[in-house]
C-alpha cells in the first residue's frame, strides 16, 4: 500500500481562499489564531496521521477487532499505542472548551485534521468522532455536574463516547424503541434510571483503549408518549464514577458480540445488552444499568440529532478523505506501472499514465476529492460564523446554508466516494480486485459511509422536506444567487484567460445553476400536492445539489488561481504549476461533472411517473 501524504497544501488555499480563514479569526472568542499557528496545527497532524497512523490502515484492517470471551474487546495490535500518543498529542481536544481543557479552536482548524485522520486510518478515526458527538450534546443539554463530571476526561480522550440509537426492531425508525427507562434512587446513586434493552450497531461501543465509554443512550421512560415524543436521552457509563471524579463498579452494559462487516474491519461495532446478568457482583446492578438523564424527558430525540449533525459532517468527511487516500493510492500506482505504448507513437512501454483513459479516470477521482474539500471546508468554516459573528443577521444567514448544507456533505461526499473508491480499483486493473495492493480496502471502507449516521435517502428526504420545502426555497434561492455572482465573474475575468479555461468553467456552472434552480422550484411548487413524486427525486437532487455547490467551490477556485496567476506572470514557480492545476481540475470538473446536471434535472421532475408506476406483486 502506498504511503499517506497529506495534501497540505491545497488544504491550505480552500482555508485561506475559499472558506474565509482570515474572517474566521476575525471572530469574536477566537484567540492567537495566525497563519502561522494554524499551518503549524496542519504540519503535525500530517505528521501524526502519515507516520503513526497510515502504518496500522491495513495491517488493522488483516487483523480487526476481536471480541473475547466475557464481553471483552481488543483492538488491531499498534491501536492501544497510537491512541496513547492521540491523546498525549491534545488531538482530541482540538476544537473543545478550553473550560473543560479543550484547545478552542475553530471548526474550520478542526476539518482539516479530522480529514488527515480519516485518509491515514478510517477505522481508528470513527472512535474520536463518536467522542466528539458525545460532548457536543453534552456541552448544549448536560446539567452543569454531568458536564463537570465527564466532559475534562472526554475533551482530553481518556474517557470515549458512543451513541446508542439503533435497535433489532428499529433502525431508521425510532419510534419503534423500546429500550426502557425506569426512575429509580439510591443512598449512594442518587436519583437515576436503571435502563434495560439491546442496541445494535454501536461505533466503539467496546474497547481497550479508554479507561471510560460514555454512553448517550436513548430509551423510554414508563409514561413516555408513544413515537419519537417519547424517547428521553441517557448517560449510561461503562464504569460508574465516584464523587471524587474516580471510577467506580462496573456498570450493567455487557458487549455480547461484534458485528463481522464488510470494511473498516478495525473499528468494533458492538451489540450492547444493558441490564443483563453480569457474571459477577462487579457487573451485575440491580434490575438495570444505572443510567442519568440528560435534560427533560421525551426530548431525547431533539438532543441526540445534535450529535447526529456534528456525525453528519464528520461522515462527510470520511467520504473526501477515503476519496482522497484512494486517489493518492491510484495515482503512484499509474506512475509505476509500466504496460502499453503511448499511442501517440513509441516503442517502448510506458506507465500507464500516459494512457488518456487512465488520466480520465485519475482527473474524475481528484477533481471529485478537490470539490468535496472545497465544500466542506466552505460549511466548515461558515459553521464558526454561525456560532460566533457579532451580527445576528448574519448568524442566521450562515446558520441557514449550513443547514441547508449539512446532508449534501454527508450525502453527496460518501456517495461520491464510492465512485471515486472504485474507479481507483479500475486504474489498478486486476491487481485492484486483489486485497494486497490496498485498492479494494478503500472501496470497502467507504461503502459504509452512505448508510451510517443516515442513508443518503434519509438525508436526500431531510434536504427536501425540512430544508427546500420548509422555506419554499429561499435559503436554496439565496445560495444560487451568489453561485450567479461567480458565474458573472467568471464571465468578466474570461478575456484575461488565453486558454479559455474560465469561460468553459462558466458555461459548465451556468448550466449546473440552471438546473438546479429549477429543480428548487419545481420542489417548492410539488412537495405538498405531490410528495411521494418529490422524494421519489429526492436522492438525485441531494447528488444534484452536491455536484452544482461543489463545482461553484471549484469555479471560484479557479477564479482565485488565474488572479493569481496573472499576479505572478512571468515566473515558473511550484505556486504557478499549482495554481495552473487548479484551474485545469476545474474545468475537468465542469465538462465532466457538472454536465451530469441535465441528465439529473431530468430524474428529478419527470422521473417519478416510472418510480412508482408498478405495483407491489410486479416487483
Amino acid at each position: 500500500m502506498s504511503d499517506y501524504r497529506a495534501p497540505i497544501r491545497d488544504m491550505q488555499f480552500v482555508m485561506q481562499e475559499l472558506a474565509g480563514q482570515a474572517r474566521v479569526a476575525a471572530l469574536p472568542g477566537i484567540t492567537e489564531l495566525s497563519a502561522d499557528l494554524v499551518d503549524q496545527v496542519l504540519q503535525e497532524s500530517a505528521r501524526f496521521s502519515e507516520r503513526v497512523l497510515a502504518p496500522l490502515n491495513q495491517s488493522g484492517d488483516l487483523e480487526g477487532s476481536v471480541w473475547e470471551s466475557g464481553g471483552a474487546v481488543r483492538t488491531p495490535a499498534g491501536f492501544q499505542e497510537a491512541y496513547r500518543q492521540f491523546i498525549a498529542g491534545g488531538w482530541n481536544a482540538l476544537p473543545f472548551p478550553a473550560e473543560y481543557g479543550g484547545q478552542d479552536l475553530p471548526k474550520l482548524v478542526a476539518t482539516p485534521v479530522m480529514e488527515m485522520w480519516k485518509s491515514a486510518n478510517l477505522a481508528f478515526s470513527l472512535c474520536p468522532l463518536l467522542t466528539a458527538g458525545a460532548i457536543e450534546a453534552l456541552l448544549l443539554r448536560g446539567s452543569p455536574a454531568q458536564k463537570q463530571t465527564y466532559l475534562p476526561k472526554m475533551v482530553e480522550g481518556v474517557w470515549s463516547g458512543t451513541m446508542n440509537l439503533t435497535e433489532p426492531q428499529a433502525g431508521s425508525d425510532l419510534a419503534l424503541l423500546r429500550t426502557r427507562a425506569e426512575r429509580a434512587t439510591d443512598p449512594v446513586l442518587g436519583d437515576h434510571y436503571r435502563i434495560r434493552g439491546q442496541k445494535i450497531f454501536i461505533t466503539y461501543g467496546e474497547q481497550d483503549l479508554t479507561e471510560n465509554i460514555i454512553h448517550l443512550v436513548l430509551a423510554r421512560t414508563p409514561d413516555a408518549p408513544e413515537g419519537v415524543k417519547g424517547i428521553s436521552m441517557f448517560i449510561v457509563p461503562k464504569f460508574l464514577v465516584n464523587s471524587d471524579g474516580t471510577l467506580g463498579r462496573r456498570n450493567a452494559i455487557n458487549c455480547v458480540s461484534i458485528e463481522h462487516k464488510l470494511g473498516i474491519h478495525a473499528s468494533p461495532t458492538a451489540v450492547l445488552i444493558y441490564g443483563g446478568d453480569g457474571e459477577d457482583d462487579a457487573t451485575a446492578i440491580g434490575a438495570g444499568a444505572v443510567g442519568y438523564l440528560v435534560g427533560e424527558e421525551n426530548r431525547g430525540l431533539e438532543y441526540m440529532f445534535i450529535t447526529m449533525n456534528a456525525a453528519r459532517f464528520a461522515v462527510g468527511l470520511e467520504g473526501l478523505a477515503i476519496s482522497e487516500r484512494a486517489y493518492q493510492h491510484a495515482r503512484d500506482y499509474a506512475n509505476v506501472r509500466i504496460q502499453s505504448r503511448d499511442l501517440a507513437g513509441g516503442k517502448e512501454a510506458v506507465p500507464i499514465l500516459r494512457q488518456p483513459d487512465v488520466r480520465r479516470m485519475l482527473m474524475s477521482m481528484k477533481a471529485q476529492t478537490e470539490a468535496m474539500r472545497a465544500l466542506a471546508y466552505v460549511v466548515g468554516g461558515a459553521m464558526d460564523g454561525a456560532r460566533l459573528h457579532p451580527d445576528s443577521t448574519e448568524r442566521a444567514r450562515l446558520g441557514a446554508f449550513v443547514d441547508l448544507m449539512i446532508p449534501v456533505v454527508k450525502g453527496w461526499c460518501t456517495e461520491a466516494s464510492i465512485d471515486v473508491t472504485s474507479t481507483g480499483i479500475q486504474v489498478h486493473g486486476g491487481v485492484g480486485f486483489i486485497e494486497e495492493t490496498g485498492a479494494a480496502q478503500f472501496l470497502r471502507d467507504a461503502r459504509i459511509t452512505t448508510i451510517y449516521e443516515g442513508t443518503t435517502a434519509i438525508q436526500a428526504n431531510d434536504l427536501i422536506g425540512r430544508k427546500i420545502a420548509r422555506d419554499s426555497g429561499a435559503t436554496a434561492r439565496a445560495v444560487i444567487a451568489e453561485m450567479r455572482s461567480t458565474e458573472a465573474e467568471l464571465r468578466g475575468a474570461s478575456a484575461s484567460d488565453g486558454e479559455g479555461h474560465l469561460a468553459a468553467i462558466g458555461v459548465g456552472l451556468a448550466a449546473g445553476i440552471e438546473a438546479f434552480a429549477d429543480c428548487v422550484q419545481w420542489i417548492a411548487d410539488h412537495y405538498r400536492s405531490d410528495i411521494k413524486a418529490a422524494h421519489a427525486g429526492s436522492v438525485p437532487f441531494l447528488k444534484l445539489t452536491g455536484i452544482v455547490a461543489g463545482g461553484w467551490q471549484m469555479a471560484r477556485a479557479a477564479l482565485i488561481a488565474h488572479q493569481r496567476m496573472v499576479a505572478g506572470a512571468g515566473g515558473a514557480s511550484p505556486d504557478q504549476s499549482f495554481y495552473q492545476a487548479k484551474i485545469i481540475t476545474a474545468r475537468f470538473f465542469a465538462d465532466h461533472v457538472l454536465a451530469n446536471g441535465h441528465g439529473l434535472r431530468i430524474e428529478i421532475m419527470s422521473g417519478a411517473s416510472s418510480t412508482l408506476g408498478l405495483a407491489d406483486e410486479q416487483f
